[in-house]
């Protein structure tokens, strides 16, 4: 089980959410699996300031700051190649929703990053299973929009009704350690801290059964 995970950044609030993440990665090897961890060669959206939760005029690099998380095993996005993976995935954090797509930013009218839209297609394409947690799927209910992919963003709320109106996704609502798999679409999406009142145990136990279910796809 290879699996390519894409980061956008280090911290819940201007990259990948840490928690997410790590426990993703440690699932993946928990299973027997393996992974290599890519992110976009850039400047972020922003950055903020993870104390006061406010955002500071400093600069800074997604996959510099992804790296931290990786602990220097990372590569730029452009290195991916799609043959060399049996799946693809996404952990959360709102930096995704600024550095990988800008829902962050521009609600419901977001647009996708070239190269993320060209990835999650190729894998799609190629019948190879992606994951993705919390705010990721939002992206590829617009990617996978004319394969009308079911998903999950925890409850159902505006968000869920705007995503199935403007894109023809099917949201499904699921508890905070839960997941949707679209076998059709071979697509698996867990809320994690789409539920802001989760605990790690909750975002460990949803990132195992995402990760269980993309293995049993395999």
């Amino acid at each position: 089980m290879r699996i390519a995970v894409i980061l956008s950044g280090c911290g819940a609030k201007d990259g990948s959410e840490i928690h997410e993440a790590t426990l993703a990665l440690y699932v993946i090897a928990l299973h027997g699996g393996e992974y290599k961890i890519f992110a976009p060669d850039d400047s972020q959206a922003d950055v903020v300031n993870h104390y006061t939760g406010q955002p500071t005029e400093e600069k800074r690099n997604i996959m510099v700051e992804a790296a931290r998380i990786a602990r220097g095993e990372i590569q730029p996005l452009q290195d991916l190649k799609v043959d060399e993976f049996d799946a693809l995935l996404f952990p959360g954090g709102f930096g995704a929703a600024k550095n990988l797509f800008t829902f962050a930013f521009d609600g419901i009218h977001f647009n996708v990053r070239k190269e993320i839209e060209e990835i999650i297609l190729q894998f799609h394409d190629k019948q190879k299973p992606i994951a993705a947690m919390c705010i990721a799927p939002v992206m590829l209910a617009k990617v996978l929009g004319k394969y009308n992919v079911k998903i999950t963003t925890g409850e159902y709320n505006e968000l869920s009704e705007n995503l199935e109106k403007t894109f023809g996704a099917k949201v499904i609502a699921v508890p905070r350690e839960g997941t949707v798999i679209d076998e059709k679409n071979k697509v698996i999406t867990t809320p994690a801290y789409m539920y802001g009142d989760s605990s790690i145990a909750n975002i460990g136990k949803g990132a195992e059964a995402m990760v269980v279910a993309l293995k049993n796809m395999l």
